[in-house]
């Protein structure tokens, strides 16, 4: 079978297609045939050596499918269930792969391939955010970063179905009307303006409840400057690079913020916690709440690209690969 791996850290073109062999599923293991596999920032993490994984390695979190062989003592799924799922062991970019039976989810009717595997992490992702590291509550005021991304698209118009006034940030001239197609309320291009200063014409200074920063390093110290006293600062991703340094005086004392940083592996620590965030979130896309658009499609041989266009920021919501 095809798969996409890599032997060392780097860029893009680190990542090679190889044909390899894949075994048998263990005893609580089942063998996924891939319909759709999605793209995701922390890709470029494990690819780059940001989060260091053993090598050689297959890439990828996240995909849905169609099982083709269980294990022998398999009791969640049989032979044709649709399945999606977002978590080690990694290796999603591939037309088959061994999953474990506890890792996995049901597709249910409705929700179709391609949205199955780019909302399984994003939408578990955007869930916990908004559901678990910070309860959003009706009349919250939310500053979130990367509003025209592919998880801005899904937590955006969510945060507003909640009753949140959303300010979304954007890079660039175009992505302004993707963020506001995605909820925002407001949409501030960083390129072109001072965000701290936007942020504060729109609810004043020290004005916002909660900031959802998927960025780092280049916004992190004026998210922290926009925050309330007592407000929450989230901070879920590294695009821009990894904050590696709190000033407990600077950044938390002054204000007496509430700071956390979260990955989806803890709030999916028990089954229980997997299941009722996917059920969450597939409840919000069959009712509307968000609509998922697909931006681009990639094949497993167009890798390297879909890598290039993710750190480009040339992606305008969702992608996937099409094994």
């Amino acid at each position: 079978m095809k798969a996409v791996t890599f032997k060392k850290f780097g860029g893009p073109e680190v990542l090679e297609i190889q044909e390899i062999e894949i075994g048998k599923p263990g005893p609580k293991e089942v063998l996924v045939k891939n319909l759709s596999i999605g793209l995701n920032f922390i890709d470029t993490y494990h690819r780059s050596g940001l989060y260091p994984i053993p090598l050689p390695s297959g890439i990828g979190l996240e995909a849905c499918g169609e099982i083709e062989e269980v294990g022998s003592e398999v009791k969640l799924f049989k032979v044709g269930d649709r399945v999606t799922h977002a978590s080690m062991p990694i290796g999603a970019y591939a037309e088959k792969q061994i999953m474990p039976e506890d890792k996995l989810v049901n597709v249910p009717d409705g929700v179709s391939n391609e949205v199955a595997s780019c909302i399984t992490l994003k939408g578990i992702t955007a869930e916990y955010l908004l559901h678990r590291a910070y309860p959003l509550k009706k009349g919250d005021k939310v500053l979130y970063h990367a509003a025209a991304g592919g998880l801005g698209q899904i937590l955006c118009p969510w945060a507003s179905a909640i009753g949140a006034e959303v300010i979304g940030t954007v890079g660039s001239k175009e992505k302004e009307e993707i963020a506001k197609k995605n909820g925002c309320h407001h949409v501030i291009n960083y390129t072109d303006k001072n965000f701290i200063e936007e942020v504060e014409k729109i609810v004043g200074k020290n004005g916002i409840d909660v900031v959802y920063d998927g960025v780092g390093l280049k916004t992190f110290e004026g998210s922290i400057e926009v925050l309330k006293i007592r407000g929450m600062m989230v901070a879920f991703g590294n695009a821009s690079g990894y904050v590696d340094t709190i000033d407990v005086k600077k950044h938390i004392n002054a204000k007496g913020l509430f700071f956390t940083r979260p990955s989806i592996a803890h709030y999916t620590v028990k089954r229980e916690e997997l299941e009722e965030s996917v059920k969450k979130v597939f409840d919000a896309v069959l009712s509307n709440k968000f609509k998922v658009e697909i931006s681009k499609k990639y094949s497993l041989d167009e890798a390297q690209k879909a890598h290039e266009d993710l750190e480009g920021r040339k992606l305008t919501g969702p992608a996937v690969i099409l094994p």
